[in-house]
This record gives structure tokens, C-alpha cells and sequence, in this order.
């Protein structure tokens, strides 16, 4: 008969899920600390950028003039589309082009980060 070895994981989960919060943290505040300088440059109030569905708002307006259309993020399919155009309006919108929209979409706290810190001034929405 196999004799099984008893193996102890509870301090591995334990020490996995304390860096899984630490480093959640970290991101978490840099990115409300890029869109605070976003909101900042752009003459908005920085502290927008900790009210969730405000900040929403107000990134809608910085891109596209409307804030309105951040509703549509809400819509299934249709919203990963707005939020694509959003970036690149964003982008646009700091005198950035369309390879700089795109990383705005798919890593968006390094390209927030590089926009908030930058040298990019705002120019307000881009027809």
C-alpha cells in the first residue's frame, strides 16, 4: 500500500495572497494618481479621479467634449469599441497619435502615467 505525503499550503496561500493585495494597491494608486495629473492638466478637478463613475464622466468630456457618452460603456459589445475611441480621442486630445490612443487602451496605467507626467499639454477635444 502507497503511504501519501501530507503537504501544508496554507502558508504559501497566505504569503501569495498578501503580495496579490499589495500589489493590487500599488496599482490601484498609481492609476488614481495618473488621472489625477490627467484631470489636472486638462483643468479639471484632480479629485475626480477617485469618484468612479465621475471620473468616467469626466475623462468623456476631456476626449470627446460630452461626458454623456460614457453611458455607452455600459452597453455589451458597443462599450469596449467607445473605450477604444475614447483613448484615441484622449491621445489626441494631449497632441498624442494613434499608436500612443492604442497603448492607452491595452496598458493604461503606464500610458496614463507617461501622459499625467509628460511633457503633453492639453489641446482640448479633436474633432
Amino acid at each position: 500500500m502507497a503511504q501519501y505525503a501530507y503537504v501544508d499550503n496554507s502558508g504559501f496561500a497566505e504569503v501569495f495572497s498578501a503580495a496579490y493585495g499589495i500589489v493590487f494597491l500599488v496599482v490601484l494608486v498609481v492609476g488614481i494618481v495618473a488621472g489625477w495629473r490627467i484631470f489636472e492638466k486638462a483643468n479639471e478637478p484632480g479629485w475626480a479621479a477617485i469618484v468612479p463613475f465621475y471620473s468616467s464622466y469626466k475623462m468623456y468630456q476631456i476626449s470627446w467634449g460630452t461626458g454623456w457618452l460614457f453611458l455607452l460603456q455600459l452597453v455589451p459589445c458597443v462599450g469596449v469599441v467607445v473605450s477604444l475611441i475614447m483613448n484615441l480621442k484622449l491621445a489626441k486630445a494631449f497632441g498624442k497619435g494613434t499608436g500612443f490612443g492604442i497603448g492607452l487602451f491595452l496598458l493604461p496605467f503606464i500610458f496614463q502615467l507617461i501622459l499625467g507626467f509628460g511633457s503633453a499639454e492639453y489641446e482640448g477635444p479633436q474633432a
